[in-house]
């Protein structure tokens, strides 16, 4: 089923280095390329934005010379998509009344520029005010802490919200290189965190707001967006 002409936004973490760890990272490319590709068969057009603007850092964790996810080949293969990774949008550049859905792949470099991005926070507050469809998978959700509703109040209080656990932090050995734990940042905020077993598919959808849990979420991720965009549609 093809959406009406629409636009959607995805915003990438713009930085590169693991803590102190001399390590990189940056954005996890299978959380954007499913999702992206799954968008762009349901008709819409897909704009792709990072906290500073042009070129996107990749982790390269997430592009292995071997094993590499479909729609990471075919994203890599194509010209044109890796333009916009070359030359994201600046968030300052965005004008979200463009859009009807936000959404933020994760990647452990957004868990150190999502939560300060003052113009993030209030892209996806002015987003949730529209009424437009939000998601984030993994370590995206990081770009939800600091948006809130129009009476001040968190955007993920008292709402179904899911992102990379605690448990999964600590399965792959950094939760201490991390700045905080992102679970037990949603929690104090209020949010009613659900999750699923540790690195498998786990989505959770709260009216138009949409998360998922990892990497191996970001497919059902993708299905549960689409879903409340035509929910959208439909009201």
């Amino acid at each position: 089923m093809t959406i009406q002409a629409k636009k959607a936004l995805m915003i990438v973490t713009s930085h590169a280095q693991l803590g102190d760890t001399g390590r990189a990272t940056g954005f996890y490319f299978e959380e954007l390329a499913v999702p992206y590709w799954a968008l762009r068969s349901a008709g819409l057009t897909v704009d792709i934005a990072s906290i500073q603007g042009g070129a996107a850092p990749v982790d390269p964790n997430s592009v292995p010379e071997t094993g590499q996810h479909e729609a990471v080949q075919r994203f890599l293969a194509d010209s044109a998509c890796m333009s916009q990774i070359q030359q994201t949008l600046a968030l300052e550049d965005v004008d979200m009344a463009a859009y009807r859905l936000v959404f933020l792949p994760g990647g452990h470099g957004a868990m150190w520029d999502f939560p300060e991005s003052m113009a993030l926070a209030n892209l996806i507050s002015e987003a949730a005010a529209r009424g437009w469809v939000i998601g984030a998978v993994c370590h995206g959700v990081a770009g939800l802490l600091d948006a809130i509703r129009l009476d001040g109040s968190p955007l993920l209080a008292g709402r179904r919200v899911n992102s990379f656990t605690n448990e999964e932090e600590v399965g792959i050995g950094l939760q201490d290189v991390v700045p905080f734990l992102l679970e037990s940042q949603i929690r104090s905020l209020g949010g009613q965190f659900e999750q699923g077993p540790n690195f498998e598919a786990y989505v959770v959808r709260d009216e138009l707001l949409v998360t998922g849990q990892n990497p191996a979420s970001s497919a059902a991720v993708a299905e549960s967006l689409l879903a409340a965009l035509r929910q959208q549609e439909i009201e």
